[in-house]
């Protein structure tokens, strides 16, 4: 294994995505940044992160927390305002 520093960090992710990634990681038994560092990992080398059965998992996941959001609408979000 390869030893590493992490570091806290403060990002903001839609509510709804970060739903469905928490139970993905509790599904795998692993932490919320173990889930997310795999995926950049993989994306950084241009690899698909997921097999088909966890991207079936992901898309029953997504249907429990009403994620509607696709990779087309990843540039193009914006947040509510506060008084909605």
């Amino acid at each position: 294994m390869k030893e590493v520093t992490r570091i806290q960090t403060g990002v903001r992710l839609e509510s709804r995505l970060v739903k469905v990634l928490k139970a993905l990681a509790a599904d795998r038994e692993i932490s919320l940044g173990d889930l997310l560092e795999g995926i950049v990992l993989h994306a950084f080398e241009g690899k698909a992160p997921f097999s088909a059965q966890t991207l079936k998992k992901i898309k029953t996941l997504k249907g429990v927390y009403g994620l509607d959001l696709t990779a087309r609408d990843s540039h193009s979000l914006h947040e509510r305002d506060g008084d909605e």
